[in-house]
């Protein structure tokens, strides 16, 4: 799947506070994997993501090979906006 990395970048920034730990915890992995996956570049502290950077308007296109880290945010944010709405 490809997507700017400013589109990876705001879907992180929209996730609600522990979303990180979340998806890290349910995928056993590390949280600073799931930081990487979403342009954080701290390798040593977390795993390498299946992504590649070419560059481009909007901070550059990504190509993800995995998408489950991505589709987990997507659900998050929607129960969360769903669960705000409700309110």
């Amino acid at each position: 799947m490809n997507i700017t990395f400013n589109e990876l970048r705001n879907i992180k920034h929209k996730l609600p506070h522990g979303s990180v730990k979340r998806i890290a915890d349910s995928l056993s992995i590390e949280e600073q994997t799931v930081r990487n996956y979403f342009g954080a570049h701290k390798i040593s502290e977390g795993g390498i993501v299946d992504q590649h950077i070419q560059p481009g308007p909007e901070g550059g296109i990504v190509h993800l090979e995995d998408t489950t880290i991505l589709n987990m945010a997507l659900n998050i944010i929607k129960q969360h906006e769903e669960g705000v709405s409700a309110n």
